[in-house]
């Protein structure tokens, strides 16, 4: 008799109410409920990309310690109204928003002038209350990252001085909760019902945080199906390089990213399982094309990459 395990359904909305949603997965085999829940809710909370300003220069602030004059709050107090502020940032490329306000006012983020690739989602946030006559004004830099990031790992490099380096928290999830019920399939009772709870700072929808999420967690569980091809011993052979040194080293033990290639196409062919040599030149372009991230240009510097090796991809001349 064969026996097949019954598969869940697709997630349901339980509820949505501004940035909050639940939703349901049903009919999930014993067990299941608690591998799938947790699992997600590290996902929605880690791997959400989000944005943040790493860094702020305030015109006559040297460090986060110092004082400013017309300003009811300290620098200290105007950093951390600043971190509450929540960005949607279109592309990868770190923008700048500068902000610029003279005598009395109440100060929010609906003030930054902004470039066309930023958006505020909560423009009503409070920065400041300016109490005299001068003028306040400052400039951040915002950056697209994953989770929470220390500003000692932003900061590689020395900062100019006056730049002011931020912590920044990237992920977008406010909160992310689960829990598990038992349910009727069948004859049986001890099927699970996931119910999880999503809540964003509104930059993203929980649905979409969910459906991202499951997405990821898809992608990273196809890299790992099967197994790593065993290499054939005399199935590729190394040329001398471009230089005219012979590298001396089995094609199995060269790993993708010794070849030259930029970090990108490299990162998409390691998650892609392709992860030495050996395993490239038995490839052949169009394989490749069906990675993530691997295109026409990736292709042609896949081969000239190889070209210097004196290996080619499978089925190329």
């Amino acid at each position: 008799m064969e026996y097949q395990i019954t598969l869940p359904s697709k997630p349901r909305v339980v509820s949505e109410e501004g940035t909050q949603g639940i939703y349901e997965i049903d009919s999930l085999y014993p067990g299941y409920g608690h591998t799938l829940g947790n699992s997600l809710r590290r996902i929605v909370l880690s791997s959400l990309p989000g944005a943040a300003i790493t860094s702020v220069k305030i015109e006559d602030v040297q460090h986060e310690f110092a004082t400013m004059e017309g300003v009811r709050e300290s620098v200290m107090e105007v950093l951390l109204n600043l971190k509450r502020i929540h960005f949607n940032l279109h592309g990868d490329e770190a923008q700048t928003i500068r902000l610029s306000v003279k005598g009395s006012k109440a100060v929010t983020a609906a003030d930054f002038q902004l470039p066309s690739q930023v958006e505020i989602a909560n423009p009503d946030q409070h920065i400041a209350d300016l109490t005299g006559k001068g003028a306040f004004e400052l400039e951040a830099t915002i950056e697209r990252g994953l989770g929470y990031v220390p500003r000692e790992m932003l900061t590689k490099e020395k900062v100019d001085i006056g730049t002011i380096a931020l912590d920044a928290t990237f992920t977008p999830i406010r909160r992310a909760n689960y829990e598990v019920e038992n349910m009727r399939v069948g004859d049986r009772t001890d099927f699970n019902r996931l119910r999880l709870l999503i809540e964003t700072n509104g930059t993203i929808s929980p649905r979409e945080a969910l459906e991202q999420s499951i997405a990821i967690m898809i992608h990273q569980l196809k890299a790992v199906v099967g197994f790593q091809e065993e290499v054939e011993e005399e199935a590729v052979s190394f040329a001398a390089s471009a230089s005219g040194d012979s590298l001396g080293k089995d094609p199995a033990k060269v790993k993708i990213d010794e070849i030259g290639l930029s970090t990108r196409i490299a990162t998409a062919l390691v998650e892609g399982g392709i992860k030495s040599v050996a395993g490239l030149t038995r490839k052949t372009a169009d394989q490749l094309k069906e990675l993530d991230g691997i295109g026409d240009k990736a292709v042609t510097e896949i081969e000239e990459a190889l070209d210097k090796l004196g290996l080619t991809l499978k089925g190329s001349e």
